[in-house]
């Protein structure tokens, strides 16, 4: 359905709130509200920053050191905070309706609820597996246990191997094995990169397996290997788009993300848009990733800005050929990678907690006069 020029637009709804859906929040604050009731769906009052969970684990932060308060970001710019998530959406009728059953009517509305976890789809079930996502969950599972001796982190990639270095610098791990799946360690990243994170892995005696993963019999195999005996098995397998958008008659690419144009809006109705980890853009290909939904935020709230006020969006995010990328080995060092490029020291963690402080503490500072 076309939103068309006439039509009055005087409720805005933020449901979710992701890296972009705090940048709007922020914009908000900053240059006032673009309409005139704006209101913002989430099911917690702070964001959990997921670049700071393995520090955490690591014992380099306080569990909640890498938090966001949205709920009083909502308030310094006027906007209403309801506690809830959505579970459909009516796109024609413009209505939402939360898990709780209450019902939110809105003019226009952006989605930045990112994915939720595959780990059952893709392993299998077992009372010894954990999801990291939703990274709240995750973090309460972890605070309720104690961490036992034989870990199985399942998934390749940057947050994988991560988890990996940061389980291994906590006490309790005996064995920690890092099952990369079938596309190997850090597909995507240059072999500069990959090389170093394996000579890591190697001298902090974490056991890579490059192999899928499955549960089957009540047990952990690799192709035909058991990787058994496992105590804990944790998935950082990405994210999975969840149902209710395309339930809802979103438009949706084949994996069931909500397809946006090049200004994040909806490509069936263009009253709402999507970004981050459950949009789909359909004119370009940009990767799940916290990078890119940080950089997509500013860009989101000028195209809102404009639709609230009567214009068409125009901004869009391109994404740099090239973006930094810095992996904890929970050691106090870190590796980085910048295309063919990489780098390894406690410099390298030390420019990543600058930018992880720089990006929670710009919130920070806008929430703090509520």
């Amino acid at each position: 359905m076309a939103f068309g020029m006439t039509n009055h637009r005087e409720h805005l709804v933020l449901i979710g709130a992701g890296h972009a859906h705090v940048a709007v929040l922020a914009d908000w604050i900053q240059h006032g509200l673009p309409c005139e009731r704006a209101t913002l769906l989430t099911p917690h009052a702070h964001l959990r920053y997921s670049g700071t969970v393995p520090g955490w684990i690591a014992g380099q932060y306080e569990r909640d050191a890498g938090t966001v308060d949205v709920a009083a970001l909502a308030k310094r710019a006027g906007v209403q905070w309801v506690q809830g998530m959505c579970s459909r959406i009516d796109p024609d009728a413009n209505r939402i309706v939360t898990d709780g059953g209450s019902t939110i009517e809105f003019d226009c509305a952006s989605i930045d609820t990112g994915g939720v976890g595959r780990a059952n789809r893709i392993l299998g079930h077992d009372s010894r597996l954990i999801d990291i996502r939703p990274i709240d969950r995750f973090v309460e599972k972890m605070v309720q246990m104690n961490i036992p001796a034989r870990i199985a982190i399942v998934g390749g990639g940057a947050g994988g191997v991560e988890l990996a270095f940061a389980l291994r610098n906590t006490s309790g791990p005996e064995v920690v094995t890092l099952i990369t799946g079938a596309d190997g360690l850090l597909p995507g990243f240059a072999e500069s990169v990959r090389n170093r994170v394996r000579a890591e892995l190697v001298a902090q005696s974490v056991t890579l397996v490059e192999t899928n993963a499955r549960l089957e019999d009540g047990a952990l195999h690799g192709c035909d290997q058991s990787l058994e005996p496992t105590d804990l098995i944790i998935a950082a397998l990405g994210s999975a788009a969840p149902e209710w958008p395309r339930e809802s008659g979103l438009a949706c690419d084949a994996a069931g993300f909500i397809a946006v144009d090049q200004h994040q809006r909806s490509i069936s109705h263009t009253h709402i848009f999507a970004v981050g980890d459950i949009a789909s853009r359909q004119d370009r290909i940009v990767p799940h990733s916290g990078v890119h939904a940080v950089h997509a935020g500013p860009i989101l709230a000028t195209n809102l800005r404009k639709l609230m006020l009567g214009h068409e969006p125009s901004a869009s995010y391109t994404p740099c050929p090239t973006n930094l990328y810095l992996i904890s080995t929970g050691d106090g060092s870190a590796i980085g990678s910048y295309g063919p490029l990489a780098a390894q020291g406690r410099w390298v963690a030390k420019l990543k907690h600058w930018i992880d402080k720089r990006w929670l503490s710009q919130y920070a500072d806008l929430a703090k006069d509520v």
